[in-house]
């Protein structure tokens, strides 16, 4: 079991990187306070598959680059470390900003099959998601991948964003959830940048 150890590193940094703030994040935030709560299950879902679809291109398109051009993959492993660290950066320095939500209910409704759509159109044109995703594996995936890797990275990253954002949802749908994340928002992102902060000088250093 020790040659699959790279799938726990790989599931904490994404779970970080799902966690810290974006436009998917705000997607989720707004669909939550305004909308149905299966629209912001439907989004949730959407986003979760648009992340599946970046973790393919991810583990293939790296491995053809890493066979054609071997020494890529220090050199990856380094950008990679960096990019985590700058990520950190950006979550500890907008810690103490709230969110900008309109809490209004909007009158208009996709429907559950709609939002999961919309929800994946949104993930695949946010260009942070594959710059995340890309950084991930290029710092942490071995040079061979084990057998059924691939569809355990897939469903890594699959459940971690469905089950984030899904929280988001049922968190954000009363207002006193609403009032008790505000509040701690600060405290949750600087946490968060700190450990990922660690593991990309970890990454850095270890290229």
């Amino acid at each position: 079991m020790g040659e699959y150890s790279f799938l726990l590193a790989i599931a904490i940094v994404f779970m970080f990187g799902t966690m810290s703030p974006g436009p998917s994040f705000i997607l989720v935030a707004k669909t939550a306070v305004s909308k149905p709560f299966n629209e912001g299950i439907g989004v949730s879902i959407g986003l979760s598959i648009g992340a599946v679809c970046f973790t393919l291109l991810a583990i293939f398109g790296l491995y053809a680059l890493f066979e054609t051009v071997p020494f890529l993959y220090g050199i990856f492993k380094l950008l990679g470390g960096i990019y985590l660290i700058y990520l950190a950066y950006k979550i500890w320095k907008y810690s103490h900003e709230s969110l900008s939500m309109d809490m209004k209910l909007e009158q208009s409704k996709k429907g559950f099959f709609k939002a999961v759509l919309f929800g994946f159109i949104t993930q695949i044109s946010n260009p942070k998601t594959a710059i995340i995703i890309g950084s991930i594996f290029a710092a942490l995936l071995p040079k061979e991948l084990p057998v059924y890797s691939e569809l355990l990275l897939c469903l890594i990253a699959f459940f971690i964003d469905a089950i984030w954002y899904c929280l988001v949802v049922v968190l954000l749908s009363t207002q006193k959830s609403q009032k008790i994340y505000l509040r701690f928002k600060k405290y949750i992102d600087r946490v968060a940048g700190t450990l990922l902060a660690a593991l990309g000088i970890k990454l850095a250093l270890d290229y």
